[in-house]
């Protein structure tokens, strides 16, 4: 913050400085929660410069609360236990100049304060720790500006006191800064419209037109009328209901024509006064009657019709300038939820453009109304927004392919940001322990079938090789047997002749007659052949051998 000294408050240099910043002062009106000044015209006097001139009762209010604040300083200083020194400072946020006038800061600037005069009302709501819509703009402006953590807020004066220590709020400073940026660009349209001609330069309320006045009727009348001015004036009333506008525009038209209907009723009843006037006359002059009649009549139907006027087309102003408001709102929520389309952004209180224009006359304060309640949702609006866009963007960096952990991320979108993100991480670190579980079990049924496979294959291996191993084993015992005939032969002489090429066969044991079994239902081995031949005929395996080799080769000859 910079300090901006020597300003003495009311004077020309500091009227001028504040000319060319954004007040503290003025946050209230800005965001349209002034009840001393509307949003439009302070658009106006920061676009012109143009600022109207302090009424005595302004003035005396201004006065009022200057006294207070000199009586209400030296107990502020005992509450903050330092001095307070009235100054002046300015800074620049987001490219927004922006200005404050402290009642007191210390000089260390932590500690601001700010005093109001005293007020039943407002200062029972402090008292509760309160600050009113109409004043806490100003203290965050003060807080943003200085850096100070809480302003001393004070009601009082010398017999009443009431004070709280106020502290920022996140959404209000946002809503601050907003409000100044949006301001700085009405003002910049309106510097435009001005320059191009499309608006006039600020001119006083519009008040009725003075109604030219028709001349008094009169007539005298004793039996006969003997004098009336009726013919001349007949003339100027016609000419002055034909010349009465029916076509209403702006606030001037409405006032002329609210004025007009009053003047009409009040020409009716004197034209009724004449009338029975002249009927008192005990005239029967029929003419003076059908005259006035005739004229009242007009008159009358002028009225009814006018009044009837001013109402539908105020009721259709009104309908024109809500219609025209929720459409800025909806094009606007269209535009923000194309960004983040398919959320929707939820709006827990549709803004009451109707009911902002109750009780109000003007079209302008009807337009003023309105536009403070569209600028205060668009802003929230802007804030949901905001918020939504930060938080998919966190899915985006968090959650990317997750949706499916999700599917009510509308609903929790309406969660404040932090259990958003917690609710979104906690499911999926749920989902990723679930995964892990069942990765876990397949791992684990992998091992245990890649176990049964390798014991499966470790039994079919040792069967096989029990197998060969006994074949093995059968085929030493039947050379045992082979070689023993064949010992027994030699040194035994044949039984039989030699024609008879037969030998005895030799006595097997149970399994080597169940392995021959057994082998005959598989092709045998050259191997195999040569040793059961040898067994059969107890002869030696080479024996056996020379007789298929001579066997074998006549067939082939």
């Amino acid at each position: 913050m910079r300090i901006v000294s020597g300003l003495v408050q009311g004077s020309k240099e500091w009227l001028d400085l504040r000319a060319g910043y954004f007040t503290a002062s003025e946050a209230p009106a800005m965001l349209g929660l002034s009840k001393y000044k509307s949003r439009a015209d302070l658009v106006r006097e920061k676009a012109t410069g143009i600022v109207p001139e302090v009424d005595d009762a302004t003035q005396r209010r201004f006065n009022a609360g200057h006294a207070a604040e000199e009586k209400m300083r030296a107990w502020a200083e005992k509450h903050v236990g330092d001095d307070l020194y009235p100054v002046v400072g300015v800074e620049t946020v987001n490219g927004l100049p922006l200005l404050a006038s402290f009642d007191g800061l210390t000089m260390d600037e932590v500690t601001p304060w700010e005093n109001k005069l005293w007020n039943a009302e407002f200062a029972e709501q402090v008292s509760n720790g309160i600050v009113p819509d109409t004043h806490w703009p100003q203290l965050e402006q003060q807080l943003l500006i200085s850096g100070a953590k809480a302003v001393l807020f004070t009601v009082g004066d010398d017999e009443n006191e009431v004070h709280m220590m106020y502290e920022s709020q996140q959404d209000r400073r946002e809503r601050l800064l907003a409000g100044w940026a949006q301001f700085a660009a009405d003002v910049l349209e309106y510097q435009r419209k001005l320059a191009a001609g499309e608006i006039e330069q600020p001119k006083e309320a519009p008040k009725a037109e003075a109604i030219k006045a028709l001349p008094s009727v009169f007539v005298q009348a004793t039996g006969m009328v003997t004098a009336s001015n009726l013919s001349e004036f007949n003339e100027a009333a016609t000419t002055f209901i034909a010349a009465i506008k029916t076509e209403l525009v702006s606030d001037q038209d409405f006032a002329d024509a609210e004025a007009t209907v009053k003047f009409c009723k009040e020409a009716e009843t004197n034209l009724e006064a004449t009338k029975a006037s002249v009927l008192a006359q005990m005239s029967t002059v029929d003419e003076v009657v059908r005259t006035l009649d005739h004229i009242k009549k007009q008159l009358s139907d002028k009225r009814l019709m006018l009044d009837k006027l001013v109402k539908s087309e105020k009721v259709a102003r009104k309908e024109a300038i809500a219609a025209a408001a929720r459409k800025k709102h909806g094009d606007h929520l269209s535009a923000l939820e194309a960004e983040i389309k398919p959320i929707r952004i939820y709006i827990a209180n549709m803004p009451d453009f109707a009911g902002a224009m109750s009780g109000l006359k003007k079209l302008s304060a009807m337009q003023e109304a309105v536009d403070t309640a569209l600028r205060d949702s668009l802003f929230t609006l802007d804030a949901a927004a905001t918020d939504y866009r930060a938080k998919l963007s966190w899915c985006k960096e968090n959650a990317a392919g997750q949706s499916a952990l999700f599917p009510d991320l509308q609903a929790l979108m309406s969660k404040p940001f932090e259990d958003f993100t917690m609710t979104i991480t906690s499911r999926i670190e749920k989902q990723k322990a679930e995964e892990a579980a069942r990765m876990e079990a397949v791992r684990a049924q992998a091992e245990a079938d890649a176990r049964a496979k390798l014991e499966a294959e470790a039994k079919a291996k040792a069967d096989a090789e029990a197998a060969s191993q006994r074949e093995s084993d059968a085929i030493e015992e039947r050379r045992k047997a082979v070689q023993l005939a064949e010992q027994e032969r030699q040194n035994t002489p044949p039984a039989v002749s030699q024609t008879e090429h037969a030998a005895p066969v030799p006595v097997l044991s149970d399994k080597a007659v169940a392995d021959a079994k057994a082998a005959r239902k598989l092709r045998p081995t050259r191997v195999q052949m040569i040793e059961v031949i040898a067994l059969h005929y107890c002869v030696a395996e080479e024996t056996a051998f020379d007789w298929l080799r001579s066997e074998f080769a006549e067939v082939a000859a």
